[in-house]
């Protein structure tokens, strides 16, 4: 396998990694709870905060929805502070409170069925697109198309060329690591043969030398994985991964939706179906995403999220693949309906042909002082320029009000705090927040490290409930207006532009408010204010 291969498939390794040996980082493994002064990292200062500004003062309890793939509502760190339904009895079959919803008593899944079955994975957007306006213009007379059907064919053309792109790149990636794992092998055989070794490990291999140009690339290659740390896990999730994308994520033949929940996700045909299984099947995601909002602080297991006095309402919502329109616009209504003072939303796409439904959703939380907080995705994308959804912006006009856009920042005030993967805009993203390799609680008890804008989303909306559980006489407005006006400044420094090898820009460029969303300052300003 040549370098560039070898290059490509560290990118991979690395963008797929979740759980790491965090007990071994010390101070970082709480570095979104420090202070950039006291701890000289770029953390939210939620640890000062509760130190110098909240000894003994009263708070009361916000309600966060978690609207993600699902939430460990057992986990030791979590159990706690999950949202119940105090006008829902639990276990009588009964819609008690009347909302529409049997038993919900933690919160809904619009992915699963009275039958215990749940959609755990999806096909992309892109993908349901092309196999829907496949079938409309196969064979199609372009010039005896209407003029929106030219329109909408056009549009087809670019979808088709983005498909087929995706498909023939996840079969070479797959089969990339293949051939990874297969030269694994054979040089792992071929030095345990030439120097009569049990094994070949990150220390033997240092020694070893050769002028056989067979045996000195196997060494090179070995040299190369120990270097970089990949390990047998790393290859099987690299493998894992590309095998589910050509099996479900690109497959235009597989559709779960028509025999677990049985409508039509284009049009909204009814409100009422799912579940009240709000862990579901595969909720590592949302388990992380719910403990950097609201685990329980000092209890000397884990972690500690940012909100000390939450609640986390469970709304199950997304699959391992693209979300539907109606499921999101859904999920936000009943986020709002049923208390949700913020609703977090780790989870995005490029296409969002329902659109309009979930404006609509959008439209009714905004109208309620519902204040929604949402990742800007790991493409590193100018969303100045590409959209990326759902997002504040109305098909009709306008913008919601009470949203927040979230982009990531990493551990360090240097060249590199704006994190590689994070999509940024100066108009169309609003604010910062830590979202590289951040700890926090994942299935069965256990804890990891994760990257991406999905963790940035609920280390902000930690932030916006703490004030507001401190200052709850505030609307979401003026909660919005002072995250956005206490950030830590960070307008001047340079960092690497997100996407870029080299290219430096002001991270003051990258969002409206120019800087990371900072606890304390965001306390001393409630304070001001109040």
């Amino acid at each position: 396998m040549n370098n560039k291969g070898l290059i490509l498939l560290l990118a991979i390794f690395a963008l797929l990694s979740l759980n790491v040996n965090a007990q071994q980082l010390s101070k970082e493994n709480d570095w979104q709870n420090q202070d950039l002064k006291e701890n000289k990292v770029m953390g939210v200062s939620a640890n000062k905060a509760y130190a110098e500004l909240l000894a003994g003062k009263e708070s009361k309890t916000v309600i966060v929805a978690i609207i993600d793939s699902g939430t460990d509502i057992e986990h030791e760190d979590l159990k706690d502070n999950i949202w119940t339904n105090a006008g829902e009895i639990a276990g009588n079959g009964i819609d008690d409170d009347n909302n529409g919803y049997i038993d919900d008593i933690h919160g809904w899944s619009f992915l699963g069925n009275a039958k215990g079955e749940h959609i755990t994975r999806e096909t992309s957007e892109l993908t349901r697109l092309y196999k829907k306006y496949s079938k409309k213009y196969v064979d199609v007379d372009v010039e005896s198309l209407s003029a929106k059907e030219k329109k909408e064919f056009d549009e087809f053309e670019n979808i088709k060329k983005d498909y087929e792109k995706q498909v023939t790149d996840n079969r070479n990636q797959l089969q990339n690591v293949m051939g990874f794992v297969e030269y694994n092998k054979v040089s792992i055989e071929l030095l345990k043969k030439e120097f009569k070794l049990d094994t070949i490990n990150a220390e033997n291999i240092k020694s070893l030398k050769s002028k056989d140009e067979d045996v000195k690339g196997a060494i090179d290659f070995q040299k190369y994985v120990a270097k970089n740390k990949i390990t047998t896990a790393d290859i099987d999730e690299a493998l894992e991964h590309f095998s589910k994308a050509l099996k479900y994520g690109i497959n235009t033949d597989f559709n779960p939706r028509d025999s677990i929940i049985g409508d039509n996700p284009e049009i909204m045909d009814g409100f009422y179906y799912g579940s009240n299984d709000v862990s579901g099947q595969g909720a590592v995601h949302g388990t992380h995403v719910g403990g950097l909002t609201g685990a329980i602080r000092d209890n000397g297991a884990g972690m500690n999220g940012i909100a000390k006095n939450v609640k986390l309402m469970i709304v199950r919502a997304v699959p391992d693949g693209d979300e539907r329109d109606k499921d999101v616009a859904l999920a936000i209504r009943y986020a709002a309906d049923n208390g949700a003072q913020i609703i977090n939303m780790s989870f995005g796409k490029s296409y969002s042909p329902e659109k309009y439904l979930v404006d609509a959703a959008v439209k009714y939380a905004d109208s309620l002082g519902v204040l929604m907080i949402h990742a800007a995705g790991n493409d590193n994308n100018d969303l100045d320029k590409k959209d990326n959804f759902p997002n504040p912006l109305y098909l009709d006009g306008g913008k919601a009000v009470n949203w927040l856009t979230v982009g990531a920042s990493a551990i360090s005030r240097d060249k590199k705090m704006a994190a590689s993967f994070s999509n940024y805009g100066k108009k169309n993203v609003d604010i910062f927040a830590p979202g590289h390799e951040v700890y926090s609680s994942v299935l069965d008890n256990k804890y990891g490290l994760n990257s991406g804008t999905s963790m940035a989303s609920p280390v902000a909306a930690g932030v916006a409930a703490l004030v507001w559980s401190y200052y709850p006489n505030f609307t979401a407005t003026q909660i919005k207006d002072i995250l956005m006006k206490s950030v830590s400044k960070q307008e001047k420094l340079k960092v690497i532009l997100p996407g870029s090898k080299k290219e430096k820009v002001r991270f003051g460029e990258l969002s409206v408010s120019g800087g990371i969303i900072n606890a304390y300052n965001a306390l001393k300003l409630a304070e001001e204010m109040k």
